[in-house]
């Protein structure tokens, strides 16, 4: 018997592998050729880029994280018309105040737990508020990253207001919609579903999940669409979002199709599905 592993048949390939590489010898290709490839390219290029004009994508590792308060900070990636979307981040037991929104807010904790009075939030569970309601205080015992939307964070005269008409009494009407639970999930396509978590008739927000190999064809956006991948990967057209990556596309642009490769769940803030011709 002997200690050693057996060898795979790929190392036993290693060498011969390398010497037939060594003796392999580049076509020439012809100046015309040669040419039409690289205007090929060019243009596949340039393509790519017309396509994705407008759409800001925001990487989970890029981007400015500003102190809240001791323990709390946030990150902004697009400051909307209806209050900004941020990543916010809590330090094992930290908390924020009670505060009253200024605007529909929508919460999914991407990360660790949250603590809402009574109510508990793990990773990928949904939050939404509606404006003028009012959060009691938001604590989190062994720390938690989570996406806000609808937020006056980083709006220092909003923020005050929050923060104020936190201090009178209301009731809280917000709703929760937890992962694990028996969702109402819809096929929109071979592989693909979608979870409708809030709508009003002008937007609706919602998770879609892709399996692993699965794609849905492009779509144009009647108004401003968000979303965040939670996880997986996915291509929007030429661009791979991984988890945490964050894009927002204007009113009037265009999603290419939309694949992954070993699965994905995302967040989607827009149209409804109808109004963009998906699925």
């Amino acid at each position: 018997m002997t200690d050693n592993p057996p060898r795979k048949p790929t190392d036993a390939a290693e060498p011969i592998a390398a010497q037939l590489l060594d003796a392999l010898t580049p076509l020439p290709v012809a100046a015309p050729q040669r040419e039409a490839m690289r205007q090929g390219l060019l243009t596949k290029v340039a393509d790519s880029l017309a396509s994705h004009t407008g759409l800001l994508t925001v990487r989970t590792r890029h981007g400015v994280w500003r102190d809240l308060k001791s323990g709390v900070r946030y990150k902004t990636l697009w400051d909307g018309p209806r209050g900004g979307s941020v990543l916010i981040d809590f330090a094992a037991g930290a908390s924020l105040m009670p505060h009253r929104h200024n605007w529909l807010e929508e919460g999914i904790v991407l990360r660790g737990e949250l603590t809402m009075d009574d109510l508990r939030l793990g990773p990928f569970d949904y939050h939404v508020s509606p404006a003028g309601s009012r959060h009691g205080a938001i604590h989190s015992e062994t720390g938690a990253l989570a996406f806000l939307r609808g937020t006056s964070l980083g709006d220092t005269p909003g923020v005050i207001r929050e923060i104020l008409g936190g201090l009178l009494p209301g009731a809280d009407r917000s709703q929760s919609c937890y992962l694990n639970s028996a969702a109402d999930w819809r096929e929109l396509a071979p592989g693909i579903e979608q979870w409708v978590l809030y709508r009003d008739g002008e937007l609706e927000a919602s998770y879609y999940r892709f399996a692993p190999g699965s794609r849905i064809s492009g779509h144009a956006h009647p108004i401003d669409e968000e979303c965040i991948l939670l996880s997986g990967d996915l291509y929007l057209g030429d661009i791979l979002l991984l988890p945490g990556d964050y894009q927002m596309a204007p009113a009037g642009s265009r999603h290419g199709n939309a694949e992954s490769e070993s699965g994905a769940l995302l967040y989607v803030r827009g149209a409804p599905c109808e109004r963009q011709n998906i699925g």
